[in-house]
């Protein structure tokens, strides 16, 4: 007797390809492989369990995007999920993965139109659970940082810490993002005031921090490898009062980064 809902999959055929080629998309007939009691067809059956399937991964996107929920609203949200969904199928089994490229579907989703710092809060949201999941590791304290010599500051190289984001984002997406993770009211926000974001988790608690100006392209130098000095002229480039010796405590603070050395070209 064959188990119920299956069909002995055909000689030589993928059988995990062919159940699941149909299970995002709600327009095709149920696989051929799939029976129910005696052989008989299981479409309903299958219909359920593909439903069950779709509201799973629907949920999986709620949970890891709660800021862009209440801001859509749940209705909204669900109908924009459920487009996912259906374009592009999980690639991993753990669920905290799917939904990477969300932020950038929510970008070409028309009907987000009107909130086009929406996709920029989803990165934001994104980012936090990849610091919140990112390899446990000791940042660098202010202690190491004062061993250093201070001839030897402007050479030194940064390593960025596994949890350390960096966003760029031509509205408030910070400001947004942190309204709308509480259950509070929300005050009236001009979105369209460019914002930096740092993403850290310096103990156990994932931070997002609002950077100063010049703080993004510094850190950004920093994280690439570059030199102190180097970053330091960078930030100066793009922001002609940019504040040194802030930056340098928003690194430390923030846990951005494990060590510092002295380059290879010293």
């Amino acid at each position: 007797m064959q188990p119920d809902l299956f069909r002995t999959p055909p000689a030589g055929g993928d059988y995990a390809a062919a159940f699941s080629a149909t299970l995002l998309k709600p327009g095709r007939e149920a696989p051929t492989l799939i029976c129910g009691p005696a052989g008989k067809a299981a479409a309903k059956r299958f219909a359920v369990y593909r439903n069950n399937v779709t509201v799973s991964l629907i949920d999986a996107l709620a949970a890891v995007y709660p800021a862009v929920q209440r801001i859509t609203g749940g209705e909204f949200f669900r109908a924009m999920a459920r487009f996912h969904v259906r374009e592009t199928p999980p690639s991993s089994p753990l669920l905290f993965e799917y939904g990477r490229d969300f932020p950038a579907f929510i970008a070409h989703y028309p009907y987000a139109g009107a909130m086009p710092w929406l996709a920029d809060v989803a990165r934001v949201e994104r980012a936090w659970l990849d610091a919140y999941h990112a390899a446990d590791t000791a940042p660098l304290g202010a202690s190491d940082l004062a061993r250093a010599p201070s001839e030897r500051l402007p050479v030194l190289v940064f390593s960025p810490h596994p949890t350390t984001r960096l966003l760029r984002s031509s509205y408030a997406a910070v400001t947004i993002f942190a309204a709308n993770r509480t259950d509070g009211p929300i005050e009236e926000i001009d979105a369209s005031e460019a914002e930096d974001a740092l993403i850290t988790r310096p103990d156990s608690e994932v931070v997002v921090r609002r950077l100063a100006p010049g703080q993004f392209e510094f850190l950004s130098a920093l994280m690439a490898g570059q030199e102190l000095g180097k970053a330091t002229e960078a930030a100066i480039g793009a922001h002609s009062d940019f504040d040194i010796g802030m930056a340098l405590m928003t690194l430390i603070e923030s846990g951005a980064c494990t060590s510092a050395t002295c380059g290879e070209n010293t």
